[in-house]
């Protein structure tokens, strides 16, 4: 009978703990770039991989790859939806705004990764003169395109053309903020496609800056164009010289939470613990599982992190 009670207590307690794991979904868009850039399926899949190796008894992983989307069954069973892919109109989540829009009011987290941060963008919208864009744009001539009013919402801000800007440049983290995504992160640094300048919620509402970094005056254009500068861009890092927020959470009003990252244009960037390690924090951190005080810790061989890379042809 003893033997029998046994037995009964380890299944019942086996089961809430896995009744208590939250489910993590990561998707993959598809192949862009040349070798070594927007490696959407191998970033996923590393991951994955990562929360399975730190924090199996919080998180059950599962994901999709290519740019296909998952099914209703995995959207449905998601506390937190994490995309990596190219963005602008192709961006995956686009044909299913109303589905996400449904998790979103549940309290379901959501993060976006380097080019996902972007949704639609329409050039349509601005007024030319000469055939070239003028800006920025009188008031009420451009339609920020599709997606952006609930990225806006569910990220906390998102990537804007001719508002934000993507130079190539190297970010210096000398310091985070007292958050569970930064838990365990030391300062580093990092070359990468760090976007800036984003289009935050009105008075960053809920936002809280994860990542700041000040910008090299040589990485602002004297130019206004839809990636490159404007007279916003100019006044903030130029003359202001304000620190750029790269990384940030958000505390929604449904309850969910959602994280952006800018950087992830090169794969090489997941070989830096910290980085990799506040990304996968901040995945925890969306789901509502508790981050581990020392933060989420893996370890990958330089063969598993180079692994799945897709086949592209090299750029000349």
């Amino acid at each position: 009978m003893r033997l029998f009670l046994l037995i009964v207590s380890v299944s019942l307690a086996t089961a809430l703990c896995a009744a208590d794991k939250k489910n993590v979904l990561l998707i993959a868009g598809s192949p862009s770039h040349g070798p070594g850039e927007h490696e959407h399926n191998a970033g996923i899949q590393l991951l994955a991989a990562g929360l399975k190796q730190a924090v199996p008894d919080l998180v059950k992983i599962s994901f999709s790859l290519n740019g296909e989307w998952p099914s209703d069954e995995q959207i449905a069973a998601a506390d937190t939806i994490v995309i990596y892919s190219d963005g602008g109109k192709k961006h995956p989540a686009l044909p299913h705004l109303d589905q996400l829009a449904k998790k979103m009011s549940a309290g379901c987290g959501f993060v976006c990764l380097h080019y996902a941060v972007e949704p639609a963008y329409e050039r349509a919208g601005w007024l030319t003169v000469d055939g070239k864009p003028v800006s920025p744009p009188p008031a009420g001539r451009f339609s920020v395109g599709k997606g952006a009013k609930e990225f806006k919402e569910w990220l906390g801000g998102y990537f804007e053309p001719y508002y934000s800007v993507n130079p190539h440049w190297t970010a210096d983290f000398k310091s985070l903020p007292d958050h569970p995504i930064s838990r365990g992160v030391k300062s580093f640094s990092s070359r990468d496609e760090w976007y800036f300048h984003m289009r935050f919620k009105d008075n960053r509402e809920g936002v809280v800056p994860i990542l700041s970094s000040r910008v090299p005056p040589e990485m602002i254009s004297a130019q206004d164009g839809d990636y490159v500068g404007n007279p916003d861009v100019r006044r903030e890092v130029l003359e202001e010289k304000k620190p750029q927020i790269v990384a940030w959470a958000v505390n929604r009003n449904d309850g969910g939470r959602g994280f952006g990252f800018c950087g992830g244009h090169y794969h090489s960037g997941w070989a830096n613990d910290s980085q990799r390690m506040l990304v996968l924090n901040a995945i925890l951190w969306t789901a509502k599982a508790e981050v581990p005080a020392g933060g989420v810790i893996t370890k990958f061989s330089e063969a598993e992190l180079a692994a799945n890379q897709d086949k592209k042809p090299v750029r000349k």
